[in-house]
């Protein structure tokens, strides 16, 4: 038991290590993707966050089983290069017992995959579902970044406006600049104020109505140009995209999917009931990729390995691929899993086969110390 705690507490620590830094590494790819339509006032920094946040359980479910394996990887390979594998080693500790020595961290780590791929992501996802659809019906003023240029949607009208109030719909200091479609003369206006008036409930029409200000028709540079005074201006705005999200097969409940009996539903069912099982073999096939030894060093391995595991993982989203288009059954998926089951206990109990293997693979010439 003393040796299992200390196994588990070394692969659990680099498990959790690795999969923050890949988390991180992912969830900041997300945000700078949607950067640039919070800066152009297409989204709101609230709804980006929230997307975000709500797609965390989705991106573990892959996350956790990369993080499982690197983390034996690392954990096991510093223990063979400070030699405390030779005494685990010379103490009796077979393959086959550090094997289950690893499973049982990594049992711990499946079933928090399969709490994810089962339960909270379909959950999270239909969060996302909901907050796109909250999305869709703002209006524009609703995108508004007080102190910025704002291009309306269809790039024909710029606002900017020094203040907003999102709860009373009212703006302060409104300069809007867009130009005529039929004659393509430029109209810039200019209000002290403004607010937003819905004039039909049902059709969510909506009007912004600006207050003392300045309508100037013309031309920049030339000197045939209107100005018209005015006390209430009032222009449509474009209609909110109120369209409905369809619903994504990843938003479905286990039950819903076994309801279900068509390929498309039955690839996203086995898809979720097989990551956990991808938790434990790849655990399995990195407790013997992990040996080492000092002249090689810690890494040495590590590029191979992740090779080998996003072949599996390609593998596995090619057949689910194929299944959603009907050219595969779901017995696919499972051959894949039962393939590199093999393979990990090819790697556990035919070391020796394997040594001969790498040992016919040419290797670069070592250039001599005199040269």
């Amino acid at each position: 038991m003393i040796i299992f705690r200390y196994l588990a507490r070394q692969i659990l620590m680099s498990t959790v290590a690795v999969s923050l830094v890949l988390t991180l590494i992912i969830v900041s790819g997300r945000f700078i993707k949607f950067l640039s339509y919070v800066v152009a006032g297409e989204l709101s920094p609230e709804f980006v966050f929230q997307l975000v946040a709500y797609r965390i359980p989705g991106m573990l479910v892959l996350i956790l089983p990369l993080g499982l394996f690197l983390g034996v990887l690392l954990a096991l390979g510093r223990m063979y290069l400070e030699s405390e594998m030779v005494v685990l080693r010379a103490s009796g500790m077979s393959s086959g017992k550090l094997a289950r020595f690893a499973l049982g961290p990594a049992l711990l780590v499946s079933a928090v995959v399969a709490l994810l791929s089962l339960y909270l992501s379909p959950l999270s996802w239909q969060q996302v579902e909901q907050i796109y659809e909250q999305e869709s019906k703002k209006s524009e003023l609703d995108n508004l970044t007080p102190g910025r240029f704002h291009s309306l949607r269809g790039g024909s009208r710029t606002s900017y406006t020094s203040a907003y109030d999102g709860d009373e719909k009212e703006l302060s200091f409104v300069f809007v600049s867009e130009r005529d479609e039929k004659t393509g003369q430029l109209r810039v206006v200019v209000a002290e104020a403004g607010r937003q008036v819905i004039t039909n409930p049902e059709t969510q029409e909506r009007f912004v109505v600006l207050e003392k200000g300045f309508r100037y028709d013309g031309e920049p540079g030339r000197a045939d140009y209107t100005e018209i005074a005015f006390q209430e201006y009032g222009f449509l705005m474009p209609p909110a995209q109120g369209y409905q999200r369809p619903a994504k097969i990843d938003a479905l409940t286990l039950s819903e999917l076994m309801a279900i009996d068509d390929s498309e539903h039955r690839a996203e069912l086995h898809w979720r009931l097989s990551m956990p099982l991808l938790a434990l073999i790849i655990t399995l096939i990195a407790v013997p990729m992990s040996k080492t030894n000092p002249r090689q060093g810690r890494y040495a391995k590590l590029i191979p390995s992740i090779l080998l595991y996003m072949t599996y993982l390609t593998l596995l989203t090619g057949a689910k691929g194929a299944i959603d288009d009907g050219k595969m059954g779901v017995i696919s998926l499972w051959l894949i899993h039962l393939g590199f089951f093999l393979f990990a206990l090819s790697l556990l109990f035919g070391d020796r086969f394997w040594e001969r293997v790498a040992n016919l693979v040419p290797r670069l010439p070592q250039r001599s110390k005199s040269s």
